[in-house]
């Protein structure tokens, strides 16, 4: 299925991938701090690096004055990145004041994202943490000490709830009660928990169990609300396009967000067969000699492509 995204969100997302001067996709040789979240088995996951101007004698006064991101994710992992590096830089913030940054303030940032996606912005909050702790171990100073906590990922292990994405129960709690997550389509939307296989959502010691010992079993939100079990993926209910509405769904989206941005540069691209999900695509003009060509083709159209007509897309080159 496709997202609807904003028009904020589509802008950093093509700049991003455009390489466009001023975008932050990359990352910093010997940064400061460098952090990691998520992992590419969960098919998201985020690398945030940031280079500080030192203080000469006092380290928590240090000023960030670069930061970049490497992403394996979508649309909105990419945009989400860019905003985090934005708000960052901009606000001319100290490691420390960085960490006052939450995922809702780069939802806003980015005038919102779908629900679904709300997980892109987390990796960016947790990544950012990661990054800090990782800069405050280099530069020597006790977070404890400043009353900063920092939750070290290597150390908050535990049982493994959420075996799709490797998620534990310590992390699953921290982050019910961060985000006030009350719903199981909450906590998937939030970090993915139990958005595979769906088994982990009301076995002994799954999803609901936890939220029932977070909030000591209160219905959602307080609402009154009935949470009912959720069918397995198979059972679900999947509305999918004719081949002829699949490539004329493919067609439109390569028209109005992708060839645009190619053309800009000399470029195109040709659809040269379709087979299932799979889209057989050649770059054309000044793109078909160009070495990033490949990375081009996953790093652009293959992701728009996901994002707007089907997860399932894959892009083959030829």
């Amino acid at each position: 299925m496709g997202w609807e995204y904003s028009e904020k969100t589509k802008e950093l997302f093509m700049n991003a991938v455009h390489g466009k001067p001023g975008t932050h996709l990359g990352e910093i040789e010997n940064p400061d701090g460098m952090g990691e979240h998520g992992s590419i088995v969960c098919g998201d996951a985020m690398r945030f690096t940031f280079r500080v101007k030192r203080h000469p004698s006092d380290p928590t006064q240090d000023i960030i004055t670069e930061a970049k991101y490497l992403t394996f994710g979508c649309t909105s992992a990419i945009a989400s990145s860019e905003a985090l590096c934005e708000i960052i830089e901009g606000g001319q913030y100290t490691p420390i004041q960085a960490l006052k940054i939450q995922n809702s303030d780069i939802v806003d940032y980015l005038q919102g994202l779908p629900e679904q996606k709300i997980h892109c912005s987390v990796m960016g909050e947790e990544a950012l943490e990661a990054a800090v702790y990782n800069w405050a171990q280099r530069r020597g100073v006790d977070l404890k000490k400043l009353g900063v906590d920092i939750h070290d990922q290597e150390t908050e292990e535990g049982r493994i709830v959420c075996k799709c994405f490797s998620i534990t129960e310590p992390y699953l709690k921290r982050k019910i009660r961060e985000l006030n997550l009350r719903t199981i389509p909450q906590i998937t939307n939030a970090i993915k928990a139990g958005g595979g296989c769906t088994s982990c959502h009301h076995v002994p010691g799954g999803l609901q169990d936890i939220l029932d010992q977070v909030w000591g079993g209160q219905q959602a939100a307080g609402s009154g609300e009935v949470l009912l079990p959720i069918l397995p993926a198979e059972a679900k209910e999947v509305t999918e396009f004719s081949p002829f509405q699949f490539g004329k769904k493919i067609e439109k989206v390569l028209n109005e967000f992708i060839r645009p941005s190619l053309r800009m540069d000399g470029g195109d691209v040709e659809i040269v067969d379709i087979k299932g999900t799979i889209i057989y695509c050649s770059l054309k003009g000044a793109c078909s000699g160009c070495a990033g060509a490949s990375q081009t083709l996953k790093m652009m159209v293959e992701r728009i492509l996901k994002d707007q007509v089907d997860e399932r897309i894959r892009v083959i080159e030829v």
